[in-house]
């Protein structure tokens, strides 16, 4: 007997393969290409909520974030999952970290305003290290003279915090902490006179002393 390709317990083997095979978010619009029919918006949440219960209490869960849907390790195992990997990640100095949440919490933001809110001229490197890193995006220009690029955070930042939208952007002086995790920035190039060092892009783990 052939398997209706909407049967509810199908579709979610489905899904929840597609999930589990992915290495990003899949959106609700990707998910429904997995079948040769229209699966309606009520059944795709329908059967995403029942997946994500179904893993509740497991070491890996279901979460939405601003890209879609994935499955992560939860936050409390990730110590001993870092004994298989024990290479620290680089650490973004708080240079850097001060200018994402500028354009985060103030975003569209122009690096002049940046510059005004942290009274110091900004290094392109560090402008650089965020776009790398995939976290922010020049969305437009300001209409004023010279027409600087605003500047506004990604998805893939929303996705990093594991968030769907701005509006769960968590306290200020949390970003950090959750943002110090392994990840593909580029390392500093060579910063213009006059601005801050290119020091203060990346900083690279220091060694403990033996």
């Amino acid at each position: 007997m052939n398997t209706n390709p909407l049967d509810p317990l199908h579709v979610k083997a489905v899904v929840e393969a597609a999930l589990l095979a992915s290495q990003e978010p899949l959106p609700p619009a990707e998910l429904k290409k997995l079948f040769d029919e229209p699966l309606a918006n009520d059944v795709l949440r329908r059967v995403l909520e029942e997946l994500r219960g179904d893993w509740q209490g497991r070491g890996i869960e279901l979460v939405q974030v601003a890209s879609g849907w994935r499955f992560r390790t939860r936050p409390e195992f990730q110590p001993f999952l870092d004994r298989l990997n024990p290479q620290k990640p680089p650490r973004y100095s708080r240079a850097v970290l001060e200018t994402l949440a500028i354009v985060a919490y103030k975003q569209p933001v122009t690096r002049g305003d940046i510059e005004e809110i942290r009274g110091v001229v900004v290094s392109p490197n560090i402008i650089r290290a965020l776009e790398a890193r995939g976290w922010i995006e020049v969305v437009g220009h300001k209409e004023v003279p010279g027409r600087p690029e605003l500047l506004a955070t990604t998805k893939t930042f929303l996705d990093d915090l594991n968030v769907t939208s701005l509006a769960e952007l968590p306290p200020l002086d949390d970003l950090g902490a959750l943002l110090d995790q392994p990840g593909g920035s580029e390392p500093p190039v060579a910063a213009e006179p006059g601005t801050e060092s290119s020091e203060d892009a990346v900083e690279e783990p220091r060694r403990a002393a033996a």
